[in-house]
């Protein structure tokens, strides 16, 4: 259903001074300075630390192609963050699909208002760039349409006009091509993301759920919902969530929640009801997050009546599915609730472990703090950090994707995090500590829940570091792991990075033209051969079959663009590089 259009310079109603004592022990904080402009949608994390606010001016501009800027101080904190205004999209947007790509960019697509319904468009923060992708299928429109990022990089984009239909938008291409068309309407729905990485979502206004399988490339048909998650009279549902202990959490737009336990295989999994939202509150589209403590933060209204679905005011709870509980908590400023529908509410996991918050035609943001310790389980692991160059590092681990997808709003703005960030500490007995966040990209997964698996992620420091010893953080949803010992290359005596080991590696012909060989010394064990593009973009990335002694390995190089390369060896022992000249 459409929501309301609201002008960007609506005037925040007065709040009544009733506080109620919240059981749980978030703690709302103010955000220190304003944003340039007014909130008009997503928040999303850029790679470096970043925050892009979706924002407009206001009158006429009430679709907004503004993105607004938040950088944390140098001491790591949002609250005390400063902002200022980004690069202008080219198309105007409200209520549309965005995800953040594996090599760092952002993909923005459709817009229930504005002139790019049948589009979408990328943000290079490199180079400050928008660019336009495309083109869309004749007769496809996006609108609202739900989105995720594939396990190959690729994004499933959600059309809402064809209903069912789907495309894959590929970043190596800047296009789209024609997706699987799912057996049930998508519109309105929420995609949750499952550790198969398959996505799941329950058919509008139905209780019928189903899959898409990424390794068949197809939808296929899931068990029924026991509740009805939509509302009777907009059709409309909330966000949906990974849970720590493995099953999904779906909260509904009629009062229902529910659950869902994950097969594992392609079998349909097993549904029961959740609890029900307290005080005949509902989330028919609302900002929800999960908080690294495992609780979710919502934002419920009433439940949504004939010609009234979108009802004011907005309350905000917390749930715990270890009590199944939901616990209210005061609003951002202090008060009982908002003079605002839910629909309002925008959401974000910071890699400090915040929630940042902010609603619909405000500049003022506010950052939440969940109290009690971090799941442990969403802890991620660096084991290696291995050097490219002076700039550029590859980090290996486990858990850099973290539980859950962050932070979410049904079926319009996707506010993902799964995805590695990478902090460094500074430590400084004299003046605090210095915070500064690398730029990560190209992590091996786009999963969650991955357990014990291999990660891997590059990253490159930022510019102006100093030279120093620092203690590195991979972080995940806001969870960040033991701290790791590194030291900048360019500090003289430095020796903690765990630099490229030594073996024996003989690239030729070099340069080479349509083929190459990888000779090496094998002990046995699985290796890993990358070759890797001056932007630090993997372009090819093979696994020899495992044997013992000198082994040769032929690169097919038909179709690579002409340059210099970095070839990248990883085995049991570390990893040992080369270069590489393609002619």
């Amino acid at each position: 259903m459409t929501k309301p259009f609201k002008n960007c310079l609506l005037l925040v109603c007065a709040f009544t001074s009733l506080i109620i004592k919240a059981q749980a022990q978030g703690t709302w904080i103010k955000v220190a300075h304003p944003a340039p402009d007014y909130n008009n949608g997503t928040m999303l994390l850029l790679t470096d630390g970043t925050v892009m606010a979706k924002a407009c001016n206001g009158g006429i501009d009430t679709t907004g192609i503004l993105w607004d800027v938040l950088r944390p101080d140098d001491n790591g904190s949002y609250v005390n963050g400063v902002w200022s205004r980004g690069e202008s999209m080219k198309f105007k947007r409200l209520y549309c699909s965005s995800q953040m790509l594996r090599n760092g960019n952002v993909y923005v697509a459709g817009g229930e208002y504005g002139n790019g319904d049948n589009n979408g468009e990328v943000f290079d923060p490199l180079a400050q760039r928008w660019t336009t992708a495309g083109p869309m299928p004749a007769g496809f429109h996006i609108f609202d349409g739900n989105s995720a990022l594939l396990p190959d990089g690729r994004v499933l984009q959600g059309i809402v006009i064809p209903s069912k239909n789907t495309v894959i938008y590929d970043p190596a291409t800047n296009g789209y091509s024609l997706g699987p068309t799912a057996i049930g309407s998508h519109n309105e729905a929420a995609w949750l993301k499952l550790p198969d990485n398959s996505i799941l979502f329950v058919d509008i206004d139905s209780r019928k759920s189903e899959r898409f399988i990424p390794s068949q490339n197809t939808w296929v048909r899931d068990a029924d919902v026991p509740v009805s998650l939509y509302d009777t009279f907009g059709k409309e549902t909330g966000a949906a969530f990974l849970l720590p202990d493995g099953r999904a959490f779906f909260i509904g737009g009629r009062g229902y929640t529910a659950y869902y336990q994950p097969s594992g295989t392609d079998s349909p999994g097993v549904w029961s009801a959740g609890p029900m939202i307290p005080d005949s509150l509902s989330a028919p589209d609302a900002a929800a997050a999960m908080m690294t403590n495992g609780k979710i933060l919502c934002a419920f209204s009433p439940l949504p009546r004939f010609n009234d679905v979108f009802r004011s005011p907005t309350w905000f709870y917390e749930f715990d599915y270890l009590t199944i509980r939901f616990t209210r908590i005061s609003a951002p400023d202090g008060a009982e609730k908002q003079n605002y529908a839910c629909y309002n509410t925008m959401m974000l996991a910071l890699p400090d472990g915040n929630i940042l918050f902010t609603s619909l035609a405000s500049n003022q943001y506010y950052i939440y703090q969940p109290d009690g310790a971090p799941v442990a389980s969403g802890k991620p692991r660096i084991d290696n950090i291995v050097k490219l160059d002076c700039k550029r590092y590859m980090a290996t681990g486990r858990g850099f994707n973290g539980i859950s997808e962050g932070a979410g709003y049904g079926d319009d703005w996707q506010m993902s995090t799964n995805y590695p960030l990478i902090r460094l500490v500074l430590r400084d007995n004299l003046y605090g500590n210095h915070v500064h966040y690398a730029r990560t990209y190209n992590w091996n997964s786009t999963g969650v829940m991955r357990g014990n698996l291999k990660d891997t992620v590059y990253f490159t420091l930022p510019e102006g570091l100093p030279d120093g010893n620092y203690d590195v953080e991979a972080v995940a949803n806001g969870i960040h792991s033991t701290t790791y010992s590194f030291t900048t290359c360019n500090t003289v005596g430095a020796s903690s990075i765990n630099a490229s080991v030594e073996t024996k590696l003989v690239i030729y012909p070099n340069p080479a033209t349509n083929q190459a060989y990888v000779n090496y010394d094998a002990d046995g064990t699985e290796v890993t051969i990358q070759l890797i593009d001056n932007l630090g973009r993997i372009v090819m990335q093979k696994k020899p079959e495992c044997t013992l002694g000198n082994s040769t390995y032929q690169l097919d190089l038909k179709g690579t663009v002409k340059g210099m390369y970095t070839l990248m060896f990883i085995h049991r022992k570390g990893v040992t590089t080369g270069k590489l000249l393609v002619e």
